[in-house]
This record gives C-alpha cells, structure tokens and sequence, in this order.
C-alpha cells in the first residue's frame, strides 16, 4: 500500500466554527466547503482535516449524531515556547499549558469552540525516523 496524504474526518456541532479556528490559529487552509462539510490542509505537507456537521447523511448511520469526543489531534512543532505565545497573543488560551513528559516529550493543549482538542509536541530527542 501507498499512501499519498492522510486526512482526520472530525464530527462537530459548527463546521464553519472548527473551519476559522483552524485557518486562524494552526494556518490551515480551507479548500472545500458545501452545507455542513470542510475539507482543510496545509502547505507543508502536515495531515489533512474534513470536518463534518453532525447528522450529516453522507455519515454512517451509526455515527451521524456522534460527536468528536476523546480525540486528540497532535502536531510535532519546531518551537513550542514560540507557538504557545503566538496563540495567547492571538488570543487562544491553552487548555494545558506547556508540560514536560517523563519520556522526553514537551506538550500543550489547545481547545477549539466546538471542543477538539489539538496537542503542540516536541520532542527533546526525537524519535527515530522523524
């Protein structure tokens, strides 16, 4: 198998809400949008997102009324330090504010309106291969 990008379908109450956070804050960009769906990216390549409306048909019956619950979205940043005051400078308050991990990981938690929970990681010596 080859896989030529990789795309986290998330299901929230307010696309348009989820859509402008991520444009605003992680500088995604918004490629695709119709009544209740957004596909977003982002240039340098990091995971693709499509954010659904809840109840939407094209789900799953099964997972139409299911909200994004207990997922966390994590990206590896360069600078956290810097990340964590560009966002309180943009106004984004983190839900955990920078930790240290026993097993070399520095992290932060951020919380969109819709309450999709986005991990800033990095690593103080990166895992092999990364």
């Amino acid at each position: 198998m080859h896989i030529r990008s990789s795309v986290v379908g998330l299901t929230v109450e307010d696309v348009e809400v989820s859509s402008k956070f991520l444009v605003d804050h992680l500088g995604y960009v918004e490629h695709l949008a119709a009544d209740g769906f957004a596909a977003l990216s982002r240039a340098d390549g990091g995971v693709d997102i499509a954010l659904h409306r809840r109840g939407l048909e094209v789900l799953p019956p099964e997972l139409r009324e299911v909200l994004v619950a207990g997922t966390i979205v994590a990206f590896v940043v360069d600078d956290l330090d810097a990340e964590q005051e560009r966002l309180r400078g943009e106004g984004v308050e983190p839900t955990l504010p920078i930790r240290e991990e026993p097993w070399g990981e520095r992290l932060l938690l951020i919380t969109d309106p819709n309450g999709v929970v986005y991990e800033l990681a990095e690593w103080a010596d990166p895992p092999s291969g990364r």
